[in-house]
């Protein structure tokens, strides 16, 4: 009897030991608008910082789409997620206010949407009335809600006055659309538009852009509100941390396409909500 009850210890000690180190993950995701091979490339040194500066193995957990990142947020599968202004505003009602943006780039901060074309007929908004057209995905900020907010705003419907739109599902898809002739042209956000360039995949003398938008707050890193007070410190304090003229620290913000990082509030977001609701894209 006594070696069965010895056994039977053992076993719960073990699966109270597995249970342990399982919730010593720190789960982390973001939006799918980039390819996931390019997500995962530029959160693998970000990953290993934040090992360093939270003492857990932190793992990136890639989701099929927007929606995913909310529910996984939501509902405590994911522990923080990047996501894109519009997103937050998702998780923020769909949760009932439980989600907290920490930190975001100091570029998210007046950030901005080009309109781009291989139309030599397209030279403003108004020019793509009776057009083909592409967004991003349907939940991205930059990518669908901006620039419709913006279209709107000229007096363009995109659903009545274009002649047909579709959504690329992500930035570097939307480029990829209008460089290949599949629509007249398209959206995305300025920081992809300008990776791309810099790299060499897009041919700046077919593909222009022909307007940029105003600037707004978009991406943050975002975890829920009942995170341990503790954690959420280290979290922002390991962001603030970073400096470019650290070579560790330079690698993630020149990943990450950031000058730095800094603080953010649900208040940045209020205007983006705004803009979702008169767009009617707010369910």
């Amino acid at each position: 009897m006594k070696t069965i009850i010895r056994f039977s210890l053992a076993i719960a000690t073990l699966a109270f030991a597995s249970l342990t180190q399982a919730q010593q993950v720190f789960r982390v995701s973001a939006i799918p608008d980039e390819a996931p091979t390019e997500l995962q490339r530029k959160f693998k040194p970000l990953g290993s910082y934040l090992e360093q500066k939270l003492g857990m193995k932190v793992e990136f957990v890639p989701v099929t789409d927007y929606a995913a990142s909310v529910e996984g947020l939501v509902n405590n599968k994911l522990d923080m997620v990047w996501f894109g202004g519009f997103t937050f505003v998702q998780a923020k009602v769909r949760s009932g206010g439980k989600v907290v943006p920490l930190v975001q780039r100091e570029e998210d901060e007046k950030f901005k949407s080009v309109f781009i074309t291989t139309n030599k007929s397209i030279n403003k908004l108004d020019d793509l009335k009776g057009k083909t057209f592409a967004f991003g995905s349907e939940s991205s900020t930059s990518g669908h809600l901006m620039p419709r907010f913006y279209l709107l705003s000229a007096n363009i419907n995109p659903d009545t006055d274009m002649k047909r739109i579709a959504f690329s599902g992500a930035h570097d898809a939307t480029v990829a659309a209008v460089a290949g002739g599949k629509v007249d042209a398209g959206a995305l956000n300025i920081s992809v538009w300008e990776k791309l360039l810099s790299q060499g995949k897009v041919d700046s003398n077919a593909v222009r852009v022909f307007y940029t938008t105003p600037g707004y707050y978009d991406y943050n890193w975002t975890v829920r509100a009942d995170m341990n007070p503790a954690m959420r410190k280290k979290l922002t304090d390991a962001f603030l941390a970073l400096d470019k003229n650290d070579p560790q620290g330079k690698e993630i913000l020149e990943l990450q396409r950031a000058t730095r990082f800094i603080p953010t509030k649900p208040e940045n977001y209020e205007s983006i909500e705004r803009a979702a609701q008169q767009a009617g894209l707010l369910k």
